[in-house]
């Protein structure tokens, strides 16, 4: 689980590289699920979290750059 502050550190390439690590993450997650071989349920409630805190982050950065 990424913090935000850890997150704000980052430059746009690495948070882009985050969220696609996430979301293969995520992904795998719910294979898991799907085969009924996930124990941890919680685990992609807080990938999809920190999924869409990533995105936010990058989205800012993305129109603080812009401005």
């Amino acid at each position: 689980m990424a913090k935000a502050s850890e997150l704000r550190a980052k430059d746009v390439a690495a948070l882009e590289t985050e969220i696609k690590d996430l979301l293969k993450s995520h992904f795998n997650l719910r294979m898991q699920r799907a085969t009924q071989q996930l124990n941890d349920h919680s685990a992609l409630k807080k990938t999809r979290r920190d999924i869409a805190r990533a995105r936010t982050i990058l989205t800012e950065k993305k129109q603080g750059a812009a401005k």
